[in-house]
């Protein structure tokens, strides 16, 4: 008989995260050890009981499931990690695969398909949502300078450009010819659209 795969489920949607553990508990070789509904209970939890593996919702209360799972991996536990969501976002993807997490998958899979993740994780490997595998070799270099990007962070807080110009040294003048040349390399028309289009794409990091 194989053995028996301690699992922490940390999933915000409550429909959704006694579903998974229902079905989870139906397989002879799996155990759900914790569930919870936000990331801070979902780390104590992965920190106390080491399952074996967790699997993340990524956008969760308090801790996303990446939050989680960089903390896992800063700590050293010995836990393999399953992020689950319904967003293909190429930063979304690029975070996750940074991290080193052991698998990805979307929440429209099958149940099946996360058992399948589950044994083969695991097992050692690591298991990636057919449909996201082409996000994967689809990951753009990013055209923005640290300079630019300095400037789109401090929009995403809120900051007019007289702000910013205080926050990072710089004219007013030099604040809006980054967001000028931000704005032409993302093709957006606004300073906000350009900061989502470099978020998305993971090139605020």
């Amino acid at each position: 008989m194989e053995t028996i795969k301690r699992i922490v489920v940390a999933e915000d949607q409550q429909l959704l995260r006694g579903a998974l553990t229902a079905l989870l508990q139906l397989e002879d070789d799996m155990c759900v050890v914790g569930e919870t509904d936000n990331g801070i209970e979902g780390l104590e939890m992965i920190t106390a009981l080491t399952p074996d593996i967790c699997v993340l919702d990524i956008e969760m209360p308090r801790m996303s499931g990446l939050e989680v799972a960089e903390q896992i991996r800063k700590n050293k536990l010995p836990t393999k990690i399953i992020i689950v969501t319904t967003f293909m976002k190429q930063g979304y993807v690029k975070k996750a695969m940074d991290t080193n997490v052991d698998g990805y998958l979307l929440k429209d899979e099958p149940i099946d398909v996360l058992v399948q993740a589950i044994r083969q994780v695991a097992k050692g490997s690591k298991y990636v949502s057919q449909d996201m595998t082409a996000s994967l070799f689809a990951r753009e270099e990013n055209p923005l300078t640290s300079r630019e990007q300095d400037v789109l962070r401090n929009v995403k807080l809120g900051y007019s450009t007289t702000d910013i110009a205080k926050q990072l040294y710089l004219s007013k003048g030099t604040v809006r010819n980054y967001l000028s040349s931000s704005m032409q390399k993302l093709g957006t028309t606004s300073r906000h659209q350009a900061c989502l289009v470099a978020e998305e794409k993971g090139w605020m990091d």
